[in-house]
């Protein structure tokens, strides 16, 4: 679009500088000036006469020099044009260049057989990336496998230390219940052997008391039948 535009300008910008049009135009004015100074210096006293081409030539130089500064103006413009043109030009067709020995070596086999090369190359490293991927992320499945089975073995190795512990204590206090039970029946079996021996003493206090009781009476009994005996014979002498 740049390009069109640029040589759509140019040309308009060439015909409206062309150098009759601007020589022509800038003539025009010097005759047409000279002749009202002419005119008007006619008019004046004669007094005045000596100095009408004076003017008229200071007028001259002055278009004559702007004439040259416009016509120096429209090649400088003229030239920029043209060679902004053949800038454009030649860039156009550097790239249309450019672009078609790029497209014939991209067609040509010795390209192709290196993109083809690239692209197997880039496969055969992909896949050994993944491979290698791969191969760490099976290390680390591993590992973490490992880890959960240690981690298992610990945990069923503490599950079963506390329930050893657990079961020691039930055993010990098992143990103790029954130490103490048994104190309990020992202490209760002496109790008994006490109080059946305490019952035994009793009833051999109170036997022998009993016993002791009969032969106290035997004695009376025996000191009261010898009494009369001895009355007896006594009053016979």
């Amino acid at each position: 679009m740049y390009r069109r535009k640029s040589r759509s300008i140019s040309p308009r910008h060439y015909k409206s500088r062309s150098p009759s049009a601007r020589r022509h135009k800038s003539r025009s004015p010097t005759p047409k000036r000279y002749k009202r100074q002419r005119s008007t210096s006619s008019s004046l006293s004669p007094t005045h006469k000596s100095s009408s081409p004076n003017l008229g030539s200071i007028d001259c130089k002055n278009a004559c020099e702007e004439l040259k500064k416009e016509e120096e103006e429209r090649k400088r413009r003229q030239q920029e044009a043209e060679l902004k043109l053949i800038e454009e030009e030649t860039a156009k067709r550097v790239e249309e260049a450019i672009l078609k020995k790029v497209e014939e070596r991209l067609n040509s086999d010795e390209i192709k057989q290196e993109i083809q090369k690239r692209l197997e190359e880039g496969r055969r490293r992909l896949n050994d990336e993944v491979a290698i991927q791969l191969e760490k992320e099976k290390e680390a499945a591993l590992l973490e496998a490992r880890q959960k089975e240690e981690q298992a073995r610990k945990e069923k190795e503490e599950l079963e230390k506390m329930l050893e512990e657990n079961r020691k204590r039930v055993e010990e206090a098992q143990r103790r219940e029954a130490l103490e039970q048994q104190r309990r029946e020992e202490e209760r079996y002496r109790e008994l052997e006490e109080l059946q021996r305490q019952k035994e003493e009793a009833m051999k206090r109170k036997k022998q008391q009993e016993e002791e009781e009969r032969l106290n009476q035997m004695k009376l009994l025996g000191k009261n039948k010898l009494r009369p005996k001895l009355s007896f014979a006594l009053g016979s002498k």
